[in-house]
Protein backbone atom coordinates (compact mmCIF):
# COMPACT_ATOMS: atom_id res chain seq x y z
CA UNK A 1 0.00 0.00 0.00
CA UNK A 2 1.04 3.42 -0.93
CA UNK A 3 2.83 5.42 1.72
CA UNK A 4 0.34 8.44 1.15
CA UNK A 5 -3.01 6.00 1.12
CA UNK A 6 -1.81 4.32 4.14
CA UNK A 7 -1.51 7.58 6.20
CA UNK A 8 -4.75 9.06 4.68
CA UNK A 9 -6.25 5.57 6.49
CA UNK A 10 -4.31 6.83 9.31
CA UNK A 11 -6.17 9.94 9.46
CA UNK A 12 -9.66 8.82 8.91
CA UNK A 13 -9.33 5.94 11.53
CA UNK A 14 -7.83 8.95 14.14
CA UNK A 15 -10.41 11.54 13.06
CA UNK A 16 -13.49 9.11 13.74
CA UNK A 17 -11.28 7.07 16.54
CA UNK A 18 -11.52 10.97 18.24
CA UNK A 19 -15.32 11.83 17.63
CA UNK A 20 -16.93 8.74 19.16
CA UNK A 21 -15.79 8.99 22.79
CA UNK A 22 -16.71 13.20 22.69
CA UNK A 23 -19.96 12.89 21.26
CA UNK A 24 -22.81 11.30 23.63
CA UNK A 25 -26.49 10.35 22.22
CA UNK A 26 -25.10 8.63 19.42
CA UNK A 27 -26.74 8.69 16.21
CA UNK A 28 -27.55 12.19 14.84
CA UNK A 29 -26.08 13.99 17.74
CA UNK A 30 -22.96 13.28 16.33
CA UNK A 31 -23.71 14.87 13.15
CA UNK A 32 -22.24 18.57 14.12
CA UNK A 33 -18.99 17.13 15.30
CA UNK A 34 -18.73 14.97 12.12
CA UNK A 35 -19.84 17.99 10.32
CA UNK A 36 -17.19 19.95 11.56
CA UNK A 37 -14.08 17.45 11.71
CA UNK A 38 -14.75 16.33 8.07
CA UNK A 39 -15.96 19.77 6.48
CA UNK A 40 -14.47 22.63 8.41
CA UNK A 41 -11.27 21.02 9.81
CA UNK A 42 -10.03 18.78 7.49
CA UNK A 43 -11.76 20.36 4.06
CA UNK A 44 -12.22 16.69 3.15
CA UNK A 45 -16.23 17.43 1.49
CA UNK A 46 -18.02 20.44 0.82
CA UNK A 47 -21.23 21.41 2.52
CA UNK A 48 -23.37 19.78 -0.19
CA UNK A 49 -21.78 17.14 -0.07
CA UNK A 50 -21.69 16.52 3.40
CA UNK A 51 -25.80 17.31 2.82
CA UNK A 52 -26.21 14.22 0.23
CA UNK A 53 -24.37 11.78 2.36
CA UNK A 54 -26.70 12.41 5.26
CA UNK A 55 -29.58 12.13 3.25
CA UNK A 56 -28.72 8.71 2.35
CA UNK A 57 -27.37 7.71 5.86
CA UNK A 58 -30.46 8.74 7.12
CA UNK A 59 -32.35 6.83 4.64
CA UNK A 60 -30.17 3.69 4.90
CA UNK A 61 -30.80 0.88 7.77
CA UNK A 62 -28.54 1.34 10.42
CA UNK A 63 -27.44 4.02 12.80
CA UNK A 64 -26.61 7.13 10.81
CA UNK A 65 -23.46 7.78 12.87
CA UNK A 66 -22.05 4.76 11.57
CA UNK A 67 -23.83 4.92 8.05
CA UNK A 68 -22.07 8.26 7.83
CA UNK A 69 -18.88 7.18 8.94
CA UNK A 70 -18.83 4.77 6.32
CA UNK A 71 -20.16 6.75 3.52
CA UNK A 72 -17.50 9.49 4.13
CA UNK A 73 -14.90 6.58 4.75
CA UNK A 74 -15.80 5.50 1.07
CA UNK A 75 -15.52 8.81 -0.18
CA UNK A 76 -11.90 9.27 0.33
CA UNK A 77 -10.68 5.91 0.31
CA UNK A 78 -12.75 3.55 -1.02
CA UNK A 79 -13.49 0.07 1.20
CA UNK A 80 -10.39 0.11 3.21
CA UNK A 81 -11.51 3.79 4.07
CA UNK A 82 -15.05 3.24 4.84
CA UNK A 83 -13.57 0.19 7.53
CA UNK A 84 -11.07 2.40 8.95
CA UNK A 85 -14.28 4.60 9.73
CA UNK A 86 -16.28 2.46 10.97
CA UNK A 87 -13.74 1.05 13.35
CA UNK A 88 -12.62 4.48 14.38
CA UNK A 89 -16.32 5.33 15.19
CA UNK A 90 -17.48 1.87 17.24
CA UNK A 91 -14.49 1.06 18.86
CA UNK A 92 -14.09 3.79 22.15
CA UNK A 93 -18.16 3.31 21.66
CA UNK A 94 -17.92 -0.41 21.93
CA UNK A 95 -15.32 -0.01 25.19
CA UNK A 96 -17.08 3.18 27.03
CA UNK A 97 -20.54 1.52 26.90
CA UNK A 98 -19.57 -1.61 28.58
CA UNK A 99 -17.52 0.25 31.09
CA UNK A 100 -20.73 2.90 32.00
CA UNK A 101 -22.91 -0.04 32.24
CA UNK A 102 -21.15 -1.48 34.65
CA UNK A 103 -20.57 1.44 36.29
CA UNK A 104 -25.00 2.41 36.04
CA UNK A 105 -25.72 -1.39 37.11
CA UNK A 106 -23.90 -0.42 40.50
CA UNK A 107 -25.00 3.85 40.62
CA UNK A 108 -28.32 3.87 38.82
CA UNK A 109 -30.18 4.32 42.43
CA UNK A 110 -28.61 7.45 43.53
CA UNK A 111 -30.00 10.72 43.14
CA UNK A 112 -26.46 12.06 41.32
CA UNK A 113 -26.51 9.41 38.57
CA UNK A 114 -29.91 10.28 37.83
CA UNK A 115 -29.34 13.79 37.75
CA UNK A 116 -26.49 13.47 35.35
CA UNK A 117 -28.53 11.22 33.37
CA UNK A 118 -31.34 14.11 33.09
CA UNK A 119 -28.70 16.50 32.37
CA UNK A 120 -27.24 14.34 29.66
CA UNK A 121 -30.44 13.87 27.83
CA UNK A 122 -30.93 17.90 27.59
CA UNK A 123 -27.38 17.97 26.02
CA UNK A 124 -27.98 15.48 23.73
CA UNK A 125 -31.47 17.74 22.31
CA UNK A 126 -29.60 20.38 21.98
CA UNK A 127 -26.70 18.67 19.90
CA UNK A 128 -29.68 17.14 17.81
CA UNK A 129 -31.04 20.33 17.21
CA UNK A 130 -27.93 22.18 16.45
CA UNK A 131 -27.30 19.27 13.65
CA UNK A 132 -30.56 19.81 12.48
CA UNK A 133 -30.14 23.58 11.98
CA UNK A 134 -26.57 23.07 9.66
CA UNK A 135 -28.72 20.27 7.72
CA UNK A 136 -31.21 22.92 7.20
CA UNK A 137 -28.97 25.42 6.08
CA UNK A 138 -28.09 23.44 2.86
CA UNK A 139 -31.00 21.57 2.64
CA UNK A 140 -33.86 24.10 3.20
CA UNK A 141 -33.58 25.39 -0.44
CA UNK A 142 -37.02 26.63 -1.97
CA UNK A 143 -40.79 26.59 -0.53
CA UNK A 144 -40.87 22.91 -1.40
CA UNK A 145 -38.20 21.45 1.00
CA UNK A 146 -39.58 23.84 3.40
CA UNK A 147 -42.95 22.35 3.04
CA UNK A 148 -41.58 18.42 2.83
CA UNK A 149 -39.60 19.23 5.91
CA UNK A 150 -42.29 20.62 8.00
CA UNK A 151 -44.47 18.04 6.66
CA UNK A 152 -42.39 15.32 7.63
CA UNK A 153 -41.15 16.27 11.17
CA UNK A 154 -45.76 16.55 11.57
CA UNK A 155 -46.09 13.26 10.35
CA UNK A 156 -43.74 11.75 12.77
CA UNK A 157 -44.51 13.48 15.73
CA UNK A 158 -48.23 12.74 15.49
CA UNK A 159 -48.89 9.73 13.08
CA UNK A 160 -47.66 6.36 14.30
CA UNK A 161 -46.73 5.48 11.03
CA UNK A 162 -43.22 3.84 10.14
CA UNK A 163 -40.49 5.57 8.87
CA UNK A 164 -39.54 3.40 6.04
CA UNK A 165 -42.47 4.67 4.43
CA UNK A 166 -42.13 8.10 5.26
CA UNK A 167 -38.40 7.82 3.83
CA UNK A 168 -39.63 6.25 0.74
CA UNK A 169 -42.52 8.64 0.15
CA UNK A 170 -39.54 11.49 0.69
CA UNK A 171 -37.91 9.89 -2.18
CA UNK A 172 -40.53 9.92 -4.48
CA UNK A 173 -41.53 13.45 -3.65
CA UNK A 174 -38.24 14.49 -4.10
CA UNK A 175 -37.38 12.86 -7.71
CA UNK A 176 -40.84 14.02 -8.94
CA UNK A 177 -40.44 17.81 -7.85
CA UNK A 178 -36.93 17.95 -9.87
CA UNK A 179 -38.35 16.65 -12.44
CA UNK A 180 -41.91 18.25 -12.76
CA UNK A 181 -40.02 21.71 -11.92
CA UNK A 182 -37.40 20.83 -15.15
CA UNK A 183 -40.49 19.97 -17.00
CA UNK A 184 -42.32 22.73 -16.76
CA UNK A 185 -39.55 25.09 -17.38
CA UNK A 186 -39.38 26.27 -13.39
CA UNK A 187 -36.56 27.53 -11.72
CA UNK A 188 -34.41 24.43 -10.60
CA UNK A 189 -32.61 24.83 -7.27
CA UNK A 190 -30.18 22.39 -7.67
CA UNK A 191 -29.36 24.57 -11.11
CA UNK A 192 -26.18 26.28 -9.64
CA UNK A 193 -24.94 23.51 -7.59
CA UNK A 194 -24.00 21.45 -11.03
CA UNK A 195 -20.60 22.55 -11.44
CA UNK A 196 -20.00 21.46 -8.31
CA UNK A 197 -21.21 18.16 -7.69
CA UNK A 198 -22.23 15.26 -10.00
CA UNK A 199 -24.32 13.49 -8.18
CA UNK A 200 -26.84 11.40 -9.44
CA UNK A 201 -30.54 12.90 -9.28
CA UNK A 202 -31.84 10.64 -7.21
CA UNK A 203 -29.49 11.63 -4.28
CA UNK A 204 -29.68 15.42 -5.16
CA UNK A 205 -33.50 15.00 -4.59
CA UNK A 206 -33.20 13.37 -1.43
CA UNK A 207 -32.27 16.63 0.16
CA UNK A 208 -36.15 17.50 -0.23
CA UNK A 209 -36.19 14.57 2.48
CA UNK A 210 -33.37 15.63 4.78
CA UNK A 211 -35.92 16.27 7.52
CA UNK A 212 -36.45 12.18 8.42
CA UNK A 213 -34.24 12.13 10.84
CA UNK A 214 -34.90 14.86 13.05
Amino acid sequence: MPTNNFRKLISIFWTFLRISPLTFGGGYAMLPAIHREVVETNGWMSDDEMTELLAISGAAPGGVGVNVSALVGYHLAGIRGAVAAVIGITLPTFIIVMLLSMVYAILQSYPKMQAIMEGIHAAIVGLIAAAAYKMAKSSIIDKMTLFTAIATVLVLLFIPISPILVIGSGFVVGIAVVFLKQKWGMKDPFASKETKSQAPMTNRAADYFIADGI
